[in-house]
Order: C-alpha cells, then sequence, then structure tokens
C-alpha cells in the first residue's frame, strides 16, 4: 500500500484549439471562448459544475502538499473560477503549510496583470508553455501565440518570481520538431536559458496516430529529425544544461538547485495522487484508473459516481497496490534510480523469488545495457546513465516489459 494521497491534479481541459501534435482530453472553444453568452462560457460552466461535484463526492484523506492545474489551458479560466476549485479542495482535504500549488500558462491567455490575480488565490509555481522559440515552428506545430509573447511572458514569470512572488516556475519545449536541426535546436536552448526559467521540462515530440502529425507522418509528410540528429540533439541539451547548473532529476525534466517539481517528483516516486476531470488519471492508493475522455462520458461518470460510488479505487478498502512492472517503469525515469529488492519485497515477493528474478532480467533482458553502461547498479540500485542510457530509456523498458511477461 501507497502512503496516504497528498496530491492533486485538476484536469482543465479547454484550449482556443488543438496543437498539431496534441492527443490530450481537450475541448477546442475557438477564439470567441471569453465572449459572454458564447458556447465556450456555456461549455465552460457545465464542466466545472461536474468538476466541483468530483472533489465533492471523493473520500477523505490527508491535507495536500502539492496541487496542480493541467490541460488543456488552465489560463483560459477566471480568476474566481480557478479560486473556487482551491476552496473546494482546501475544504475537503485541507492543505499543508508551504504546499506547492502550481498551474499551466499558455502565452497567448494572459497578461501581466493577470499573473497578480493567479498569485492572490494561492497560485505560487507556474508552467509556461513555450514548446518553441521560433515563429515558423510555432506556425507549423499549431501554436496560437508567437516568439515575441512568449519572450515577453517570460519576463513577466520571471519578474514576478524574482521578487520573490513565486516559489519557482517552469519553461516547456518540445525536441526533435519537424525541421528542426541541432544548430536551431542549440539557439532554442540559448533563448530558453536567457529566460532564467530556473526549471525546465524538455519533452520529445511524440507522434500520436489520431493528431494531425499522426496523419502527416503516415502519409510520410512529416520532416522529422534522423536518429543521428535526434542523438546529438539529446546529447547537447545535457551538455548545455549542465553547463549552466541544471540537473537532470527525471527524463524530460531538469532544474537548477531548489527548484525540482514536488509534484512532478510526487508522479515518478510512485506515491498516491488524487485526480479530477475529464480524461484525469487518479491513483490515490496505487492502482490507476483514468476518467472518460469525452465530456458526455465524464458527465455520465460523475452522475453514476454521486449515485453508486462505482469506482472502487478511489477508495483504501477497495484498492490495490500499484503493480511492481509499473513501479519499476516510474522509478527508471528518476534519476535515483530503483532498487530492484526493496521494491519487489514491497509487493510480497520472497527473497528466492528476488534473486531468481533478479538474475533473469539481468542476465537475459538487460545484460547488453549494462555491458555498454547504458543501465548503471550500484548497491543493488538501477539507474540510467545521464546521458546515453536516458536516450535509450524506451528500449530499456521494452527489454523489462518482455521480461515481465515472460515471469507473470
Amino acid at each position: 500500500m501507497v502512503n496516504p494521497p497528498r496530491s492533486a491534479y485538476l484536469h482543465i481541459p479547454f484550449c482556443h484549439k488543438r496543437c498539431f501534435y496534441c492527443d490530450f482530453s481537450i475541448i477546442p472553444l475557438g477564439d470567441s471562448a471569453g465572449a459572454p453568452g458564447s458556447p465556450g462560457i456555456n461549455s465552460i460552466n457545465a464542466y466545472l459544475d461536474l468538476l466541483h461535484r468530483e472533489i465533492l463526492i471523493a473520500p477523505k484523506g490527508p491535507p495536500l502538499s502539492t496541487i496542480y492545474f493541467g490541460g488543456g489551458t488552465p489560463s483560459l479560466l477566471k480568476k474566481h473560477e480557478l479560486g473556487d476549485l482551491l476552496d473546494n479542495l482546501k475544504k475537503k482535504f485541507g492543505f499543508q503549510e508551504g504546499a506547492e500549488i502550481s498551474m499551466e500558462i499558455d502565452p497567448a491567455t494572459f497578461l501581466e496583470n493577470d499573473l497578480d490575480e493567479y498569485l492572490q488565490i494561492g497560485i505560487n509555481r507556474l508552467s509556461l508553455g513555450g514548446q518553441a522559440f521560433d515563429d515558423s515552428t510555432l506556425a507549423l506545430i499549431g501554436r496560437k501565440h508567437n516568439r515575441s509573447q512568449l519572450i515577453e511572458a517570460c519576463g513577466w514569470v520571471n519578474n514576478f518570481f524574482k521578487r520573490g512572488m513565486l516559489i519557482s516556475w517552469s519553461l516547456d519545449l518540445i525536441k526533435n520538431l519537424p525541421g528542426l536541426n541541432s544548430y536551431m535546436w542549440a539557439r532554442e536552448l540559448e533563448q530558453a536559458v536567457q529566460t532564467e526559467a530556473p526549471h525546465l521540462s524538455i519533452y520529445d515530440l511524440t507522434i500520436e496516430p489520431e493528431t494531425v502529425f499522426g496523419r502527416m507522418f503516415k502519409k510520410g509528410k512529416l520532416n522529422l529529425p534522423i536518429e543521428s540528429e535526434a542523438k546529438e540533439i539529446d546529447s547537447h541539451t545535457n551538455k548545455y544544461l549542465k553547463s549552466h547548473g541544471f540537473s537532470r532529476y527525471e527524463i524530460s525534466s531538469y532544474s537548477l538547485p531548489g527548484h525540482a517539481s514536488r509534484h512532478n517528483r510526487m508522479y515518478w516516486s510512485g506515491s498516491g495522487w488524487w485526480g479530477f476531470g475529464m480524461g484525469a488519471t487518479s491513483a490515490p492508493w496505487g492502482e490507476r484508473f483514468a476518467r472518460p475522455r469525452t465530456i458526455s462520458g465524464y458527465k455520465k461518470w460523475v452522475e453514476d459516481q454521486e449515485s453508486q460510488f462505482l469506482e472502487k479505487t478511489l477508495f483504501v478498502e477497495g484498492s490495490s497496490p500499484m503493480p511492481l512492472d509499473e513501479l519499476l517503469m516510474i522509478g527508471l525515469r528518476r534519476r535515483e534510480g530503483i532498487h530492484f529488492e526493496e521494491l519487489a519485497k514491497r509487493s510480497g515477493w520472497t527473497h528466492k523469488k528476488c534473486k531468481k528474478n533478479l538474475e533473469l532480467l539481468e542476465k537475459n533482458f538487460w545484460l547488453t545495457f549494462l555491458k555498454e553502461g547504458y543501465l548503471l547498479k550500484e548497491n543493488g540500485r538501477f539507474f540510467l546513465s545521464d546521458p546515453k542510457g536516458m536516450l535509450v530509456s524506451n528500449q530499456i523498458l521494452i527489454q523489462m516489459f518482455m521480461w515481465w511477461d515472460s515471469i507473470d
């Protein structure tokens, strides 16, 4: 059993439009999303009603230490709408002293004065969805903002941070985008560091089938960096950020000392969390549960949960611990890696079973990775080498799942 959940994620699914790489559970509202009486306003009001109702029917738990508004675009909501959600959470669970309260914001959806309003309701950490600084790249991936808006937004956020009004802030970038080469990426990184963001989330582009990029890729119309260029981009990212004081504490996350996201670390530590909203995933006691990804499905689920409490994973009595293979998967993403025997014994394995199956994993599935230095082992703890091992993390995890299937 995991420790009682002390984190909550709230999914705000609204966007002006869907980016070309996006496969998230979102509701595009168009450019008139905020117009009085518009369908967008009605959609937001109806959704927030469901979100509040879901929070109300959740079982009680200990005070929250991290809260995260993700999306979608949470900065499309008004100050009082965000504040009401925080008030509801606080009444339900309470907040720990010094809780980290984060919100994703989009450069095209706020002005400097809006930041002050976010702080007034208790937001103390912001995650800015930049994705790229180059105007042609931003247009190519379907983003609504441009380079100048992003740089201006970074300046506003960093000013609040320097004045001590934010505990931290983060900037998101995507590497290996179409048309990107190592020279262009080096300029992107330089610009990111110049913003003085103390935390950078740098994601690899993932091609999802049911997206604009997925359809372009299928037709051979997506000009992605070749494998050798992608490796060079990843290697340069690691070296450059390390030279500027950043530490890679998780595959996609870099931070200056003291600025790792507490909420992010919670996900990769195997701890439990509450998730609220359409498409959101919960794992309060270990076992994961994902809500329906459509508004109609989510509405029905909330109504059914109100009357019948059908989803037992949300209650400690009906839950089951996170499976060992999942604990191993999420643990390997972190800089600290995993202590195999500790996790296996926590999952009920005997010493004999640990020894037998670990030998099988090392000799039959991970041998090449260990020999070549992609995967390191020290005092029973396995971790990915940086950057070499993190670059091939997917291959290492695939072999681990093949091992899991062979013993299960």
